[in-house]
């Protein structure tokens, strides 16, 4: 059968063709079987499929090992798990964003083109998706100049991170004037809400809550009184209030729509669960244990002794180790599964924040509570009675609580908890003396090479202006 990819890409080749001649002669040489158009909606599905599957096998390579979720075992030393990153580190996240940059570019040119505001306020949140992925994996990137090759713009400026937020947060507030749930979607019919206009419009509206916290330390961007706004105003910004209205592409693995890892057997392959994601969800009793990871064996290979990790960062070598950990559910990544691209817990403990801080008037216990039973029913499994009498998992009034549930709530979450740590530096993280950098999580990836050659003096301007091209510098709105 052939992949939607393919059939994009020849869509695209095809859409690309034009004869400059007499008048006469294009409409004799019209062939009436071409697609003389690309429709926006036969730009969706790749968009958000290749994007989601990325997403989803990059926590796995890279969020899973830096935040202490899962690592590779053994791993005598090195590794990102160590804080060990490469020059490479982020090379497919740059490549893989900008291509699919440029398609939601076309996508939302076609959506113009053809006057259809709900795609084209699609187009727009998916763009202020992929760019705060983008910018806030490295900082500074070309935005304005980006994609537009076809105007022989090859060596595109670099935009500040401030100037990319304000573009994606005020193409976010476009985009909700323009969705207009009445005249439905009219190209087919897409991968991640089936044409539901109005979860597409909450997905747009939880995505600019999420990042307008994430630079809430900036005063100049006024964003506690926007994000008030935003939740204060359900009719006009309506956001996910359940599971079923979340941005959670289903992957069912009737292809094209299959699961990222080609053999789901490598999920777990030389893996083991990281001791602190474990322990914490044990000491909760929490039923996700079950559903992320396996149990581990003494090393007669059958005993089992429950759930267990060790440590990332570790120190010595295996042989410390008399067990056999826990290494990842292959039930994860086998189809039918879920990627996820924004969850509808991610915004309820959004708002615990926000009431635990006083920006909202609402109970910030009530949040908590809705996010933690959220995320646990994203994966499958029920709250356990009396989950919350546990004072390891009970509110405690703390930030630091908030932010370790929604640490787990951020699992599988493209580099989600990355930033979040990043943001506020929770959940409190242990370190080993064989961790590298100063036993410090880094805090964006390196340019690739790529760019330093090839865009050298723009890649030269924005490193000065960022303050170095090193991993451990901030980005702006962690300063």
């Amino acid at each position: 059968m052939i992949s939607i990819k393919k059939i994009f890409v020849l869509l695209v080749a095809m859409s690309c063709i034009s004869v400059s001649c007499t008048d006469d002669f294009e409409e004799i040489n019209t062939d009436p079987n071409r697609i003389e158009k690309i429709s926006p909606g036969t730009l969706l599905n790749p968009i958000v499929y290749e994007m989601a599957s990325f997403n989803t096998s990059r926590s796995n390579a890279f969020t899973f090992e830096i935040m202490q979720v899962s690592l590779p075992f053994p791993s005598p030393s090195g590794g990102e798990h160590r804080y060990d990153i490469g020059d490479n580190a982020g090379n497919s996240t740059w490549n893989t964003y900008y291509r699919w940059l440029t398609n939601i570019k076309e996508m939302r040119e076609a959506a113009a083109s053809a006057q259809d505001a709900n795609y084209e306020a699609i187009a727009l949140t998916l763009n202020a998706w992929t760019y705060s992925l983008l910018t806030d994996s490295f900082g500074a990137v070309p935005m304005e100049e980006a994609a537009r090759g076809d105007e022989g713009i090859f060596y595109p400026a670099f935009n500040t991170q401030e100037e990319v937020y304000r573009k994606i947060l005020g193409d976010l507030e476009t985009a909700n004037s323009l969705f207009d749930a009445s005249k439905g979607m009219i190209y087919g019919t897409d991968i991640l809400y089936g044409n539901n206009v109005a979860n597409w419009q909450r997905f747009c509206n939880s995505l600019h809550l999420r990042l307008l916290l994430r630079v809430s330390k900036r005063p100049e961007m006024n964003a506690s009184q926007k994000m008030a706004e935003i939740i204060n105003n359900p009719e006009k910004y309506p956001v996910f209030t359940q599971n079923s209205e979340a941005a959670i592409l289903k992957i069912p693995g009737i292809p094209p729509l299959i699961s990222p890892w080609g053999r789901a057997v490598d999920f777990r392959t030389g893996r083991a669960a990281a001791e602190f994601f474990v322990d914490n969800l044990n000491n909760w009793n929490d039923p996700r244990v079950g559903k992320f990871f396996g149990e581990a064996r003494l090393k007669d290979g059958t005993t089992s002794i429950g759930y267990k990790g060790i440590p990332s960062g570790y120190a010595g070598n295996d042989s410390q180790f008399d067990f056999v950990p826990s290494n990842p559910n292959i039930a994860l990544v086998t189809a039918p599964m879920i990627s996820v691209i924004m969850s509808y817990a991610e915004v309820e403990f959004i708002k615990a924040e926000l009431a635990q801080k006083g920006v909202i008037t609402s109970d910030a216990k009530s949040h908590y509570e809705k996010g933690v039973k959220a995320a646990i029913e994203q994966w499958g499994a029920t709250l356990p009675e009396g989950y919350f009498l546990n004072p390891a998992a009970a509110y405690d009034g703390t930030l630091e609580r908030i932010m370790l549930q929604k640490y787990y709530a951020l699992y599988f979450n493209d580099y989600q908890q990355w930033f979040e740590y990043r943001r506020t530096g929770l959940p409190v993280l242990p370190t080993t003396e064989a961790m590298l950098n100063d036993k410090k999580v880094p805090v964006r990836f390196r340019y690739p090479a790529t760019v330093q050659i090839s865009n050298g003096a723009n890649y030269r301007k924005a490193v000065e202006t960022m303050g170095g091209d090193d991993i451990n510098t901030k980005v702006w709105w962690e300063k």
